[in-house]
């Protein structure tokens, strides 16, 4: 695994909005870089690709154990939700997509640092912007871990078949979020050109029907039957009109499906480290506190962009990031590994499209810590 410097495109900004990256630029600077790229070896793919594999089956069978052992409160899961979280399960309702954060640096085994399981971004990039970048920069016989479109071809009828035949997906986000828009829509052009009909509403805009409010519906007061939602259920369950998804909840179908709350909270870690001790895969985790680790981060239970986290170093407070979360509590993970390149630090986002490893995209920081103004750095493979 090398971090190699290259010439960027001229007129690369040109370039990769034309395919929808809009938010190339972040408010520290450039997001999309490509200045610089990753190299692999198919050996170094192999490994990120089976570790994804095995951790998507590990943390399936979690959900089961948290679900039968009524571990909901640990992981700070609201008391609304558990019902229509174990209806949910017991459907087995489907999933589209995930992506686990590695910690590697192309020798020792890739250690999982969570994953983002319920509202994942950074998915065009890693999907159909560094494809682009690597066939005109590196011409069509170069490689890349990455079939991450074809699989959510592959995934959305799928999902479907389990819905009622000709029904339409709308899909919602925040309306002030370019990234998540732009999400959102590549996840919409997929649905529409696996044959879905699929249509954009903000989340501001879902009203709720007339009473006795078991229906939520657009502003032309079309049911919504079939919803993608990348805003995370925890905010979902806590806004004013949460109360009704427990209503609604036998007439609708979600993208992501709540039972996903589980594995979006960091207090999956400590489940999957007592389930799995020693796991090569995986870091140690624990609930009540770090015991006996000297090397370690506190995170709280339910965050996101690298909110509230804190390092220790010998067992003492060494840097410390600032956020609104950890009301619910924390967990203590051991302090992972992650490689240095030029004062750079790189995360692998490794996806799973349909239960299955998908592809790769990489961020990187200038801490060990990545938060929502990291660089996103493309990929190859020889």
């Amino acid at each position: 695994m090398k971090r190699m410097k290259i010439q960027p495109r001229e007129n690369w900004q040109t370039k990769v909005e034309a395919s929808g990256l809009l938010y190339h630029h972040n408010p520290d600077g450039v997001y999309w870089n490509e200045s610089a790229y990753y190299l692999f070896n198919s050996q170094q793919i192999d490994v990120l690709y089976d570790a994804a594999n095995d951790l998507h089956q590990l943390a399936v069978k979690a959900v089961q154990h948290v679900i039968d052992n009524n571990l909901f409160t640990q992981l700070g899961v609201p008391e609304e939700a558990i019902p229509i979280i174990r209806k949910s399960w017991t459907k087995k309702d489907p999933t589209l997509y995930g992506r686990f954060d590695f910690a590697y640096d192309g020798v020792n085994p890739p250690r999982m640092l969570e994953y983002n399981a319920d509202t994942p971004t950074a998915l065009l990039e890693a999907s159909v912007i560094q494809w682009f970048w690597l066939q005109e920069v590196f011409g069509a016989g170069s490689d890349q871990f990455n079939s991450i479109h074809e699989k959510l071809l592959e995934s959305w009828p799928k999902i479907f078949r389990r819905w009622e035949e000709g029904s339409k997906l709308y899909l919602t986000c925040v309306a002030d979020s370019m990234e998540d828009l732009v999400t959102t829509t590549y996840l919409m052009d997929t649905a529409i050109e696996a044959g879905i009909k699929a249509e954009l509403i903000f989340i501001g805009d879902i009203g709720l029907g007339i009473e006795p409010f078991t229906r939520f519906t657009t502003l032309d007061d079309i049911t919504i039957e079939n919803l993608f939602k990348l805003y995370p259920w925890e905010w979902l369950l806590a806004d004013k009109y949460g109360q009704y998804l427990i209503q609604t909840f036998d007439k609708m179908n979600w993208i992501e499906p709540i039972w996903k709350l589980i594995l979006s909270s960091k207090g999956i870690l400590p489940v999957l480290w007592e389930l799995n001790p020693g796991h090569p895969n995986l870091l140690e985790a624990y609930f009540d506190g770090p015991r006996g680790m000297k090397e370690f981060v506190r995170k709280p239970l339910l965050s996101r962009e690298g909110s509230n986290v804190t390092v220790y170093h010998e067992g003492k407070e060494g840097f410390h990031t600032s956020g609104t979360y950890g009301e619910e509590g924390y967990i203590y993970q051991a302090l992972a590994p992650i490689p240095c390149f030029d004062g750079n630090y790189p995360i692998a986002g490794c996806w799973v499209i349909g239960g299955a490893s998908a592809g790769m995209g990489i961020r990187e920081s200038q801490t060990i810590v990545t938060n929502n103004l990291s660089q996103f750095v493309p990929h190859r493979f020889e």
